[in-house]
């Protein structure tokens, strides 16, 4: 389980966007990625990806735009104050939630 999931609200530490808050649209657990609503990722500009034809599914070859994605290590939760807080977890009324370490307050539920 990630310590940051979609819907949060954080903030770039690392990289050309350093300092923009952004909301988390998606989490890519397998790659340490996260994808930022209004953030394009390190280099600020859309990817390009080449997809070759497949005849046997039928699918034509295209290029494909793409927002990228940012890593996971560079962007820090906001706490309910807007500052940049490391994640934590602690267990309340027997479920495992995440708090925050400035201030230990729970973190607000994703929708």
């Amino acid at each position: 389980m990630a310590k940051i999931q979609r819907n949060d609200q954080v903030i770039v530490i690392a990289g050309n966007n350093k300092g923009k808050k952004a909301r988390v649209l998606r989490v890519l657990t397998d790659k340490n990625r996260v994808l930022l609503e209004g953030i394009q990722g390190d280099n600020l500009r859309m990817i390009k990806k080449h997809v070759k034809p497949n005849p046997q599914t039928g699918a034509q070859g295209s290029i494909q735009e793409l927002n990228p994605t940012v890593h996971i290590s560079n962007v820090m939760l906001l706490d309910a104050e807007g500052k940049a807080s490391r994640v934590g977890y602690t267990i309340v009324d027997g479920k495992k939630v995440r708090v925050t370490k400035s201030n230990g307050q729970q973190v607000a539920a994703t929708k």
